[in-house]
């Protein structure tokens, strides 16, 4: 009996071990290990799987790209030195430095040393001998000063790592529906392998039976060639449907990947769990479908990207509408004559020695006489959010109807399982009855392999019904935007 799968971590992981025994081509016991309950095979897609992996790193480039915008604050340092000597004549040696620190509100604080000696240095540059040190401020008054470009992209960054999310999610999970869905196709193909070979001894049974019948003068010698065509033809049945478990054996397989990203191949005896059987069919119901609902319309990968981009150019629409306004810059710097920040020899620097009366004060002002650039911009960053707001709409509506149609197959497939079921006890029951007058000599060859092709087509049915059954619960889970 397979061991069932808990919360405990410890537990969770034994178990998973005693289930990549089989996979990787170990034996153990040849009954426990062989089957390979679906959650757990859902378990290895999810963690080993190329196209899992590669999602998850969609989270981790969003992370830089946070980290990337952050840069934009990044503290700078600069220098540059010119200096001219020409025929032994010193003209003049102009030495910049400066350190400039961005804030998250717009203004930059700036601290430097600036140096212009010589006879022939610009009169706006010259300083002492010891230079000039100064602190001050760069402050925007319209444009940049509730919002700029650093600003706005270090915010898109951070929606767009929600949408980095949903999108890994959205991959992981069509992923694991698509697993989903082949493993229970081959749990299919496995079921009516078992159907065909049954029914094949059956018909090989009956075959040896008749053959002594018709030997003892019992049976027509032409019942013998009937009991063997309907032998020879389950026979080739059941080598077609040999061959579409293997196929479907192989497709599951291509799924599962172990740690080091190797491919793995499904042991030979290896086999999925049985199709879900009369107890597994459960109604759903109506609190869980409302459950269900406002879970997907809250978490749904496709809803969660839209509205990402929304934030997005929400973000845009804000930062166009401030372009708007002119550039209007104040620079104000305190000026102090001498090595930087008053640190040569003084026992207690910063003390007294910037004053209002020494500055530099600079004020720029920009400003398009039209705008129509920047009016543009914003009316299409505002058109693309109107087309952005439609599309979340549709997105709703598509979400809801999917899940509800989900819904609606999962009932149907309810009543249909019940049907099909009455049916193939009902085939059943006929096929025993045809027996027992072929038993009694009342029947033929003929009428019994037709009731039996009639009862096994019922549960040939009945079993499509049971894997669709499965893979509508994988598809409710998906439309609900859950795993």
């Amino acid at each position: 009996m397979v061991m069932v799968l808990r919360n405990n971590g410890i537990s969770f992981s034994a178990t998973l071990l005693l289930l990549l025994l089989p996979l990787l081509g170990i034996s153990q016991t040849p009954t426990d290990s062989a089957e390979i309950p679906h959650a757990a095979f859902l378990d290895l897609v999810r963690q080993h799987h190329p196209v899992a992996r590669q999602a998850a790193l969609n989270p981790e480039r969003a992370q830089q790209e946070i980290r990337q915008a952050r840069g934009a604050f990044d503290p700078s340092i600069s220098a540059k030195y010119y200096g001219k000597e020409l025929k032994g004549k010193d003209y003049y040696h102009d030495w910049e430095t400066a350190l400039r620190v961005p804030t998250w509100f717009g203004v930059d604080v700036k601290a430097g040393w600036d140096r212009g000696t010589g006879p022939y240095v610009n009169p706006q540059e010259y300083t002492a001998t010891g230079g000039l040190s100064y602190v001050g401020l760069s402050v925007p008054l319209a444009q940049g000063l509730l919002i700029d470009e650093r600003r706005t992209a270090l915010r898109v960054a951070q929606a767009l790592a929600g949408l980095a999310e949903a999108e890994r999610r959205a991959i992981r999970n069509k992923l694991l529906l698509s697993a989903s869905k082949d493993y229970w196709e081959w749990a299919l193909a496995v079921e009516r392998l078992r159907l065909f070979t049954a029914n094949e001894q059956v018909a090989a049974t009956r075959f040896a039976a008749t053959r002594q019948r018709v030997r003892a003068g019992d049976l027509a010698a032409i019942d013998s060639v009937e009991a063997l065509t309907e032998l020879l033809n389950r026979q080739g049945q059941r080598v077609a449907a040999r061959v579409q478990a293997q196929n479907a054996a192989l497709v599951a397989s291509s799924y599962l990947w172990d740690a080091e990203s190797r491919p793995r191949e499904l042991a030979p005896n290896a086999r999925p769990q049985p199709l879900p059987g009369a107890r597994a069919w459960r109604p759903l119901r109506p609190d869980s479908l409302a459950t269900l609902a406002n879970q997907a319309q809250q978490q749904h990968p496709d809803l969660a990207k839209t509205r990402a981009k929304q934030v997005q150019l929400g973000l845009e629409n804000r930062l166009q509408l401030n372009k708007l306004l002119p550039k209007l810059t104040v620079d104000y710097n305190l000026l102090l004559p001498g090595r930087p920040f008053g640190l040569e020899g003084r026992p207690q620097p910063f003390q007294g020695n910037y004053s209002s009366n020494n500055y530099k004060l600079g004020l720029s002002l920009s400003q398009p006489i039209l705008l129509r650039a920047e009016r543009a911009k914003r009316q299409l960053t505002q058109l693309k959010l109107r087309d952005t707001g439609f599309q979340l709409d549709n997105d709703q509506r598509q979400v809801a109807n999917s899940l509800q149609a989900t819904a609606n197959d999962w009932q149907a497939l309810l009543e249909q399982l019940q049907i099909q079921q009455r049916a193939a006890i009902s085939y059943q029951r006929l096929r025993d009855g045809e027996q027992n007058r072929f038993d009694n000599g009342e029947s033929t060859v003929f009428l019994i392999n037709s009731r039996e092709a009639s009862l096994l087509a019922s549960r040939q049915k009945l079993a499509e019904l049971q894997a669709k059954y499965a893979q509508t619960q994988a598809q409710l889970r998906y439309a609900a935007g859950g795993e």
